[in-house]
């Protein structure tokens, strides 16, 4: 294997610049068509509930709110993003929504809880292949949440701070980023493919070649001699 300079390195690549255009071409044209046509389009939605006074579900006589209310609210913050995804409340979404064909963990699937840091916000998406599904479920798993916490801890802290609303917009579908990182990708990996097979290529092409590897000077060259050519009276 001989070491390259960066002017072998470039006359390489460019010399194999027609392998370097087909192969990003055919991944450029992968990636459109997976995007456009194959990709399935899913749609997002998102529904934020907020973590409020601590209040009692039989005693509602106080209305401040205390420091100690906003700890445990952020304390209890991993607990309830844990309990909005457990089969109880999907169970009941489900149930309640009167989806066909769809299991709790297909659903769970589709779920993604997540708290704002530092905050008592809980923010759910719902991701699904029809729009005005996935805010139907969004909005309806705040809710079947918020029962369901009244039922457990006796205590009523959650409520709704934004409903979900069906985005028509598919999240995962982006046909210029898959393009784009398809060129650079195609380009990348046809460059280091022609670099590499050419640091491994022990074939000698020239005089200055076997000057550089082998550090003798070349007295002489003989010409290339094809006997068919002769035969048929052909010059060399």
């Amino acid at each position: 294997m001989e070491e390259l300079d960066l002017k072998e390195i470039f006359k390489m690549l460019w010399d194999g610049r027609r392998i370097i255009i087909v192969v990003t071409v055919i991944l450029v044209i992968i990636a459109a068509v997976y995007s456009c046509i194959l990709q399935t389009p899913k749609y997002q939605a998102s529904t934020t509930l907020v973590l409020a006074k601590v209040e009692s579900s039989e005693d509602k006589a106080s209305s401040s709110v205390t420091q100690t209310d906003v700890t445990l609210n952020q304390k209890l913050v991993s607990t309830y993003s844990q309990i909005i995804k457990s089969k109880n409340v999907l169970g009941q979404v489900i149930e309640n929504l009167d989806i066909a064909n769809l299991t709790e963990e297909e659903l769970r699937k589709n779920v993604t809880v997540e708290s704002i840091e530092d905050t008592e916000v809980i923010r759910i998406t719902v991701s699904d292949e029809k729009p005005e599904y996935s805010a139907r479920i969004a909005n309806e798993i705040g809710k079947v949440f918020s029962e369901k916490i009244v039922d457990m801890y006796k205590i009523n802290n959650v409520y709704t701070l934004d409903q979900a609303e069906a985005d028509f917009t598919p999240y995962n579908i982006n046909p210029v980023k898959y393009i784009i990182l398809a060129f650079a990708g195609g380009t990348f990996i046809s460059c280091l493919g022609i670099v590499i097979k050419n640091l491994f290529d022990t074939t000698v092409r020239s005089a200055e070649s076997i000057e550089k590897n082998l550090k003798i000077p070349v007295i002489a060259q003989i010409a290339y001699y094809d006997e068919n050519i002769v035969k048929k009276g052909g010059k060399m």
